[in-house]
């Protein structure tokens, strides 16, 4: 009977711990593409506006937002820290706000009245500093 016991115990925890790991690739994916959602929308309605210019790179850059998203996941890496695999997707996402500046054209208009209003934008950042030294093999350290 205590082996049985002892089977359940373990399968509980196996199940428990993968529940945990399906919730942080959740947490992964949905979360950094929560963060583009924006340029695809902003894309659309710059193709209905017949801005196809400013469309085509804004789809661009969310396909390799897509792309950098599944392609840099911390599954795929487990020795590699978080911050080595959040670079890549920092650089598309700040030439995705590059782009929308560029796409809109005056930043005046969007009340960007100096460049240091961009400071604004380190907070975006924190994650490299905060979960940056994590890695994937010790996700539960």
């Amino acid at each position: 009977m205590a082996p049985v016991l002892s089977t359940v115990k373990r399968h509980k925890c196996e199940v428990h711990i993968m529940r945990e790991i399906n919730q942080e690739k959740l947490g992964w994916v949905g979360g950094w593409l929560g963060g583009f959602i924006w340029v695809l929308i902003l894309s659309l309605v710059f193709f209905a506006q017949g801005k196809t210019l400013q469309a085509a790179i804004g789809l661009f850059i969310t396909c390799s937002a897509c792309a950098a998203i599944l392609g840099f996941a911390p599954w795929r890496y487990p020795q590699t820290t978080y911050r080595q695999l959040m670079v890549p997707i920092y650089v598309l996402f700040f030439a995705a706000i590059g782009w929308g500046m560029w796409s809109f054209g005056d930043t005046r208009q969007m009340g960007i009245n100096s460049w240091w209003s961009l400071l604004l934008l380190l907070p975006i950042t924190l994650p490299l500093w905060t979960v940056g030294d994590r890695r994937w093999e010790n996700h539960d350290a």
